[in-house]
This record gives structure tokens, C-alpha cells and sequence, in this order.
């Protein structure tokens, strides 16, 4: 259990809300636990017909709890980050996201494996993955070049360039950037009401549809990103890049050229 994760049931609709908001909704294993739990429930639950998953009006997430991340980083892909993110994977009924102010790492790598995503203009995204020594995460290194192509694929991967909410629509990875938080929170319950007026099974059909292709391929991809991500947990580069983050000063990566 996790206080920091609110769960909500509003008719079909099921609310993860991330509350965390004095460590800017920084993630924790207990967080991923809780939120991987409250999924894998819902999967059999006829009752939710959609999950919305949203911070607040301020802010998605920071990403990982970096000293909670470094106390017991991930060893296996039944982690409880892995889990989480399989939960959301495999999820059947459509997945909502509303995104506000900061979205780091797997923050956007999340928004991914949405069907809706809205975000506010001024939301600012980042997967900082290679500037911590680490490695793309959970098919981005697969879907990010096929949604943009190589060359933009590359800047926010290898360089792990921020983007804003606007670009992030632009760019087809949300749906629409709103004026502020409050409008983008208020959105994305609508749209997420607007399913539980449609035909249940025409909806889970449809989606199971849209993800076929390509799916075993992009399975085989999270697999190979997952057993690399935990190798490279445990290199010096990554040891040097966190440890200059929790030192707040630049990594030296000089002595590993």
C-alpha cells in the first residue's frame, strides 16, 4: 500500500492520482506496487470500463525516487517498477493520462502505452535516460523512432532533450495540449467519460485491434531494454551520473572515454 497513490471510483471510471506532490511526485517502489496492484485487479473487473491516470495541476512526476531507486534498484523484470508498467501493457480497457508540469523519464516513457493523452502546453517532458548511464526503458527505443523517426527519436533519447506539451502534441505523442493543469485534469475525465457511454467489448475489441501489430516484437524489445536497463544500473557510469545528481554537481564521464 501506498499512501501517495489515490485510488478513485467514479462509475466505470478508475483514478490512479499520484500525491506525492512535496517530493514532486517522485515515484517510489511502494508506488509502483500500489499502482501495479489496483491494475492487475481491474484487468478482471468488469465494472471499470477506464482507467485515468493523472498528478495534479502542477505536476505528473518527477520520475524515479532516485534514493529510493538506488536503496534497492530493480534486479529483475518482476520488479516492482516492471510490474507496474506489464500491468499497464497488458491492460485491456482504454487508459487515459492527464499531464501537467513536469514528466521525467518513465513519467513520459508511461504515456507511451496510453490511448489518450493530454497534456498542458507548458508541460515539460524529459527521458533522461543516457544522461544518467542508463538506457531507454519499456519499448521507447522501439516506438519513439517509428512515431518520429530517427533524428528526432535521437534527441530526446540520446541527448534526452526536454520537450514541452505543445511539441508533445504536435508530435502525436498527446492528443491535445490545454491552456493550463486544471484544463488539462478537466479534459482528460471527460474524454474518459465519454467511453462509459460506448459498447464495452466493441471498445476492449477495437483496442486489442489497434495493438496487434507489432506487439510480440515491441514484447521482445521490453525484454531486451529491461535486462540492459539492470545491467546498466550497476555500471560506473550509472554510479557516477547518480551519485553526481543525489551531489547536485555535473558527472565527470571523462575517465570512461
Amino acid at each position: 500500500m501506498s499512501e501517495h497513490v489515490v485510488v478513485e471510483r467514479d462509475e466505470g471510471i478508475l483514478t490512479l492520482r499520484l500525491d506525492r506532490l512535496d517530493k514532486k511526485n517522485a515515484l517510489t517502489r511502494a508506488m509502483y506496487s500500489r499502482m501495479a496492484e489496483v491494475l492487475e485487479a481491474a484487468q478482471d473487473d468488469r465494472g471499470v470500463r477506464v482507467v485515468l491516470i493523472e498528478g495534479s495541476a502542477q505536476c505528473f512526476t518527477s520520475g524515479n525516487d532516485l534514493g529510493d531507486f538506488l536503496q534497492a534498484p530493480p534486479t529483475g523484470l518482476d520488479s516492482p517498477v516492471f510490474r507496474f508498467m506489464r500491468a499497464l501493457f497488458e491492460f485491456k480497457n482504454p487508459v487515459v493520462a492527464a499531464v501537467a508540469g513536469p514528466a521525467v523519464g518513465i513519467g513520459t516513457t508511461l504515456l507511451l502505452h496510453c490511448d489518450l493523452v493530454y497534456v498542458s502546453r507548458d508541460a515539460r517532458l524529459k527521458m533522461p535516460f543516457v544522461n544518467l548511464g542508463l538506457c531507454p526503458e519499456y519499448g521507447s527505443s522501439l516506438i519513439l523512432p517509428r512515431l518520429l523517426g530517427q533524428a528526432k527519436a535521437a534527441q530526446l533519447l540520446l541527448l534526452g532533450e526536454e520537450f514541452s506539451g505543445e511539441q508533445a502534441a504536435a508530435w502525436g505523442i498527446a492528443n491535445a495540449a490545454l491552456e493550463d493543469g486544471a484544463a488539462t485534469l478537466a479534459k482528460a475525465r471527460e474524454m474518459a467519460r465519454r467511453f462509459l457511454g460506448l459498447a464495452p467489448s466493441a471498445v476492449e475489441d477495437s483496442k486489442r485491434l489497434m495493438k496487434a501489430p507489432g506487439r510480440e516484437e515491441l514484447r521482445q524489445v521490453i525484454v531486451a531494454e529491461g535486462e540492459l536497463f539492470n545491467q546498466r544500473l550497476r555500471s560506473p557510469e550509472a554510479i557516477e551520473a547518480m551519485s553526481a545528481f543525489m551531489q547536485r554537481r555535473a558527472p565527470d564521464f571523462s575517465k570512461f572515454a
